[in-house]
């Protein structure tokens, strides 16, 4: 059962407008001007775990704002290894970009056809989330 403190966090709590599957660029921090994909987001923590497509490998993902983690061999063949981790990054230090001319611009929100939705700010274009399936299509 949540304790008093944690409900009142999560009353207080701001919707993200960065959503995963968005693309952002960083404007601040050691990847400055990286633009990448936001793979997960954590609202109550306001972070987001931002990857790169790896021009090689189209299948992996370059994690940005990586911390690297020494893998030190622990048998006789195995080998050492220096892995990257990603690590969360503020939201505050992401900008979305705009989905028509791929700049970075700031999000609102708006109410259109009694839903709110996202909107870019700079073109005044409504950001189209991700495919929403309903419970018929998922079986």
């Amino acid at each position: 059962m949540p304790t008093k403190a944690e409900l009142k966090v999560k009353g207080n709590q701001i919707k993200p407008k960065l959503r995963t599957g968005d693309k952002v660029l960083i404007i601040s921090g050691k990847d400055k001007g990286q633009r990448g994909v936001v793979a997960a987001i954590d609202p109550l923590k306001n972070k987001a775990l931002v990857v790169q497509e790896d021009p090689e490998n189209p299948e992996q993902f370059i994690p940005l704002n990586a911390a690297i983690k020494h893998k030190k061999a622990r048998q006789q063949g195995e080998k050492s290894a220096r892995l990257r981790i990603p690590m969360p990054i503020n939201v505050s230090n992401l900008m979305l970009l705009d989905p028509e001319n791929n700049e970075p611009t700031r999000v609102g929100r708006r109410r259109e056809d009694g839903k709110l939705v996202r909107y870019a700010k700079k073109t005044d274009t409504t950001i189209v989330d991700g495919p929403t399936y309903s419970k018929e299509e998922k079986e």
